[in-house]
């Protein structure tokens, strides 16, 4: 039996995202952080203040000093955008993962693979990017590219030609994303640490916040005038580098002319009499019992922050179990249409079922220990298990009998 294993770095950010919109208004919890359904808040998941999207010339350019893109008009396809701009349809298409005549969102972002004419007063006067003078934008990008090195783009096209332009506008340079499979607009706002809604607003994404494989997208940066969260080390300057020997005070040795005062006679220490520690002992905490999932071979392990849970494989339509005793909390989907179960336990004890199908709970209701919840599905026949104590992951294979 074959079985594909997808990505799955943070996969109850969905849950807690699908959940919030379902059940309340306000900010998005990504990460469970909010318990599902107690305090649905994260507002700490995103608080990089970002800046605006800027404003794109009258051909939808947007110039940056490494790379360009183009915005999409209402009703738009990639051949309309393509033509409008100057560049080969195909080429478009294929750069960013589409084909020519696919349609494009109002608002969506189109990387570009050569340069175009910069923009000028001849071409609307806006869409250049300049970089804040006092800002070192290759030590802000290197910071991104730092924290997510797999998927970040970083090829560099044809050098910007210098222009003077008084339209131009002041802001960073986004680091661009080339999306994976199974990576959500969720799990890459919480890479990057920038807000969901930042990042559609960004790349035109719409209410569905929908992205595809290989699709590229700018990473809102932040604002010019914001202060920065991790503040770029200063080299030190030779001069303020002290000499050896120098500015810091060394200690005086004693004396060889005055002798160490004599030690006293040793006194005999009286033994403590040893405490009872039957009386005193606190007995262990015992973890709440969960049963497996399913009844299979766990074929990838726990790795904290690669795989946060367990996967576990086992035959197309077999059961999938309550872990313990809880109530259900989110019932979703991925962007691949995966579905996705949340159950929330005791002691803030939440548990994810990842890639299931014929769901038979609904969202609130009680469940017990080895109730069936779900089943495995025809293709990809495995259930990626989580075990959550608050909002952090943990290793799910103490808590299972």
């Amino acid at each position: 039996m074959t079985v594909s294993l997808r990505p799955l770095r943070t996969i109850a950010m969905v849950a807690s995202a699908t959940a919030l919109l379902a059940a309340c208004e306000g900010p998005f919890d990504l990460d469970l952080r909010g318990g599902l359904g107690q305090q649905l808040d994260t507002t700490a998941a995103a608080t990089t203040p970002t800046a605006a999207r800027p404003t794109p010339d009258n051909r939808g350019i947007i110039s940056y000093p490494n790379y360009q893109v183009a915005v999409a008009r209402r009703g738009d396809t990639v051949a309309d955008v393509a033509n409008r701009i100057g560049l080969d349809a195909e080429e478009v298409a294929s750069y960013n993962a589409v084909k020519p005549d696919d349609a494009l969102r109002n608002g969506e972002i189109v990387a570009l693979p050569h340069r175009v004419t910069e923009p000028s007063a001849a071409t609307g006067g806006s869409g250049q990017i300049i970089s804040p003078s006092d800002v070192d934008i290759s030590s802000l990008a290197g910071r991104a590219i730092n924290s997510a090195t797999p998927t970040v783009e970083t090829e560099t096209l044809e050098d910007a030609p210098q222009q003077d332009n008084d339209d131009a506008q002041v802001g960073f340079e986004p680091i661009r994303h080339t999306v994976e499979r199974g990576e959500t607009a969720f799990t890459i706002s919480r890479l990057y640490n920038v807000s969901v809604r930042s990042l559609a607003e960004w790349n035109g994404l719409g209410q569905s916040f929908t992205i595809r494989e290989n699709q590229i997208l700018l990473i809102p940066p932040q604002q010019p005038s914001a202060p920065s969260t991790s503040p770029r080390p200063v080299a030190r300057s030779a001069k303020a580098t002290p000499a050896p020997g120098q500015g810091s005070p060394t200690p005086t040795p004693p004396s060889a002319a005055k002798p160490l005062p004599k030690p006293e006679s040793a006194k005999p220490v009286e033994k403590p009499k040893s405490p009872d520690l039957g009386k005193t002992q606190t007995k262990p905490v015992a973890k709440t019992a969960m049963t497996y999932p399913v009844d299979g071979k766990i074929v990838r392990a726990y790795s904290k922050g690669k795989n946060n849970g367990i996967d576990i494989s086992a035959s197309a339509g077999s059961t999938v179990k309550a872990a313990t005793d809880g109530t259900v909390a989110a019932i979703t989907t991925d962007a691949d249409d995966v579905k996705i179960v949340v159950i929330r336990h005791a002691n803030n004890i939440m548990t994810v079922y990842y890639n299931v199908e014929n769901i038979n709970v609904s969202k609130g209701s009680k469940v017990t220990r080895g109730q069936k919840i779900a089943a495995i599905p025809q293709k990809d026949s495995y259930v990626h298990f989580e075990v959550r104590k608050g909002f952090d992951s943990v290793d799910p294979t103490p808590y299972l009998n």
